[in-house]
């Protein structure tokens, strides 16, 4: 478990002992032994309103933070360190969901699976910065060439995953050759010096009652079969 999650966890935990230690704690022997049921005790006069109303305020605060320290460990789980796109677990559950949408709707979706080839190429003679900016500078490709609906992924060091909804396969294949045009078109650069990158994609359609995993093999193959082809 992350560090920033058992933090959070111990957090947790010590707000709730201080609710203990406010409101004291007493075992409900209609409910069986060991089980315990939070109580005013004398800790906290149950006639004063206004202290009642404060202790509720102050414990509503807290939860509060709570939850928004919950909402950014959530973002941080699901987001890549280097551009602010989903990495592959938020990828993945954005899969889960569009393949769920697939099956209870009818629609149609699809996934493009993108490679971009010369990264380690660049890293090893150029230096990861400059890896670091083409990888940027090819997601801000993407991001542009789709449509605001779609998402745009990185799911590897050098890959990205792209989704599709309401997209037959037709469709798809031209969303994927078109991007690839736009990225041959546009020059990526470190330091005013030209990159020599290129992408291969490879297209796998959704089907109702897939599984994320699936989805992401055909990708993956109908991308190594292109590059094969090329």
């Amino acid at each position: 478990m992350p560090n920033r999650v058992v933090d959070f966890m111990r957090q947790f935990s010590r707000i709730f002992r201080a609710m203990e230690s406010r409101y004291g704690r007493r075992t409900d022997k209609s409910e069986g032994s060991g089980a315990m049921s939070d109580y005013m005790s004398d800790v906290v006069d149950v006639e004063d309103r206004e202290r009642l109303i404060e202790e509720i305020s102050l414990l509503r605060g807290k939860v509060a933070r709570l939850q928004e320290r919950v909402e950014k460990l959530d973002q941080l789980a699901h987001q890549d360190a280097l551009i602010d796109l989903p990495n592959r677990r938020g990828f993945m559950r954005e899969l889960e969901r569009l393949i769920a949408r697939v099956d209870r709707h009818g629609i149609e979706g699809a996934m493009l699976f993108v490679d971009l080839d010369g990264l380690k190429i660049i890293n090893d003679t150029l230096g990861h910065r400059a890896g670091d900016e083409a990888l940027i500078q090819v997601a801000a490709l993407l991001v542009k060439g789709i449509r605001h609906s779609d998402v745009v992924a990185r799911i590897g060091g050098d890959e990205f995953g792209i989704l599709l909804e309401n997209s037959d396969e037709a469709a798809a294949h031209e969303t994927a050759g078109r991007l690839i045009e736009q990225i041959s078109a546009c020059e990526v650069t470190h330091d005013g010096e030209a990159l020599p990158l290129s992408v291969a994609i490879g297209v796998g359609m959704i089907d109702a009652l897939d599984t994320a995993e699936a989805v992401m093999e055909r990708a993956d193959e109908a991308m190594y079969r292109r590059k094969a082809a090329a």
